[in-house]
């Protein structure tokens, strides 16, 4: 790698790191109390998907080991956001389903985040944005591969 590139590619890391420190610390700060980001992000996966996920496809799906999402799970059924039940084909795995308080409760957090995120969109301009997401993308995807 020339040292330009190494240059480069340390900028965009470095960026990026940056970026979503402050990012996470400024959508800690607006979630509902009690709610934490990895909470959000489960209950928006959920309703997205909009079908039952096992923990472990979670666990994938975010990129943590499975104890740290049966640890997130455990908090959100506390809550009462997720139930969770026995798989009916296989009795050694679990479901996990948003529960109706869990839905209210992502709507409530994506209403407090919104303002935050239209306001990021609206200064960086949305067409920037627009060429932004899918180099995001595929680096994230480079990430996942490599």
């Amino acid at each position: 790698m020339t040292h330009q590139r190494s240059d480069l590619a340390n900028a965009l890391f470095s960026e990026l790191l940056m970026a979503d420190q402050l990012v996470r610390n400024r959508l800690a700060k607006v979630l509902p109390k009690s709610m934490e980001l990895s909470h959000f992000g489960v209950l928006n996966l959920l309703v997205r998907q909009q079908s039952e996920l096992s923990p472990a496809q979670l666990a994938h799906a975010f990129h943590v080991t499975r104890g740290a999402m049966t640890n997130t799970l455990n908090k959100l059924e506390w809550a009462g956001y997720v139930h969770i039940r026995p798989d009916w084909e296989d009795a050694r795995r679990k479901m996990v389903a948003i529960s109706p308080a869990g839905r209210a409760a992502r709507d409530a957090a994506l209403a407090a985040i919104s303002p935050l995120l239209d306001d990021a969109v609206s200064q960086l301009g949305e067409e920037r944005v627009r060429h932004t997401i899918p180099v995001l993308r595929a680096l994230r995807q480079q990430m996942v591969e490599g």
